[in-house]
């Protein structure tokens, strides 16, 4: 039942995406509890998924803004139509 280090990074790689067996993650949990530089592995890939989704999610709000350029265009553009 006891995993190596190296299986035990795979698994929890594994883990955050849901794709460990309730086996897998067992005896992921009672490494975790031995190992602390596996635990803190585990706590530093959490935090780094954590931070690239955030920043998924800051660039796909970015595309739903329009740019300078595209704000006087329109602006432009309503003008011209507000005056004919």
């Amino acid at each position: 039942m006891k995993i190596t280090c190296d299986e035990a990074t795979e698994i929890c790689d594994k883990n955050q995406y849901k794709e460990a067996s309730l086996w897998e993650r067992m005896k992921l949990g009672i490494h975790l509890f031995l190992c602390k530089k596996c635990g803190l592995y585990a706590k530093q890939n959490k935090m780094m998924s954590v931070c690239l989704r955030k920043l998924k999610e800051a660039e796909s709000l970015k595309k739903h803004h329009l740019n300078q350029d595209e704000k006087e265009f329109m602006e432009q553009e309503l003008q011209t139509k507000i005056k004919s």
